[in-house]
């Protein structure tokens, strides 16, 4: 059948207006043009969309379906073309977004509520079910940004370093390595440590700590919550580690204490992903800025990337 969107601009003029010559000045048509589209549209669906001899003209059960429907069709057009001119200009668009890092959430509120007062044309959502492959879902066009801790070499993917962290062991504040002079991966070898649900690659601790030593904990404990993590801490059922800037939240009000890992302690960026594609996109360039820029005025202990 083929619809056009003019066959209902072409309805919903006639509606409007006592005549069809009244209707093709509205849609700036001759008289025969507009003819030849009424014609059209009822050769295509096969029935008479208005009664010619009426007057005022009156549609048909046809026509009025046709016009119920140009009533919603319509507007979503015009919003559609609004929202691509927007975004060939940089001004509007989509931001969805996963997260590969579970306390991250603390620092990108303030990031995302800065954002949507200065564009609030554009769409931001925050992605769930990727698990630990968003990185992919990116490069597929699912995802439009991916924060990230473990950056991995995919073709059309660009990195962009937000900010530098120490990833610190929480513990208890009565805890017998509070005392220790220096934290090894073999102290960790005979306790608990309470983890985040996700692949022991993407762990700082295990990756750059206790993997280098060959090293295991005797028992791992896992939990999707930064603040029960926390609190598992405290009541003494194992050790966690967190980001230094996600960690001083509790250290802060003594319900634990943290310990850096090692003689000079463990350090990682935490990165925004991208498609190269899509790094023109001003709104996007303003998003990154705000995420680089932000967090130096909300969150302790980080620094900029090298």
């Amino acid at each position: 059948m083929n619809l056009q969107r003019k066959h209902l601009e072409l309805i919903q003029a006639i509606h409007e207006q006592d005549s069809l010559a009244e209707a093709a000045r509205q849609l700036h048509l001759t008289p025969s043009a507009l003819s030849h589209q009424l014609n059209e549209l009822e050769h295509r669906i096969g029935m008479e969309v208005i009664r010619r001899k009426s007057r005022p003209l009156k549609l048909t059960a046809a026509g009025q379906r046709l016009l119920d429907s140009a009533g919603d069709t319509l507007p979503r057009f015009s919003r559609l073309e609004q929202d691509l001119a927007r975004m060939h200009k940089g001004d509007g668009g989509r931001i969805n977004i996963a997260i590969e890092c579970h306390s991250c959430y603390q620092w990108l509120l303030p990031t995302l509520d800065q954002y949507r007062r200065q564009w609030p044309d554009v769409e931001l959502d925050i992605a769930g079910g990727f698990s630990f492959t968003s990185l992919n879902a990116l490069a597929e066009g699912e995802l439009d940004l991916v924060i990230t801790a473990d950056p991995e070499p995919l073709n059309g993917i660009s990195y962009i370093p937000l900010f530098r962290y120490e990833a610190v062991l929480v513990l208890p504040l009565d805890h017998p390595l509070t005392r220790a002079e220096t934290i090894t991966p073999a102290l960790l070898a005979d306790q608990t440590l309470i983890i985040y649900p996700v692949p022991q690659r993407k762990l700082d601790i295990f990756r750059l700590f206790l993997r280098p030593a060959d090293v295991e904990p005797v028992r791992l404990r896992q939990c999707e919550l930064t603040v029960m993590m926390v609190a598992l801490v405290a009541s003494g059922r194992g050790l966690c580690t967190l980001p230094n800037w996600a960690a001083s939240e509790y250290t802060g009000r003594q319900y634990v204490t943290a310990r850096s890992l090692g003689p000079d302690g463990i350090f990682n960026t935490l990165h925004a992903a991208v498609r190269e594609e899509h790094l023109g996109a001003r709104y996007l360039q303003d998003f990154l800025f705000l995420a680089k820029d932000l967090p130096f005025s909300t969150l302790e202990g980080i620094a900029r990337p090298a």
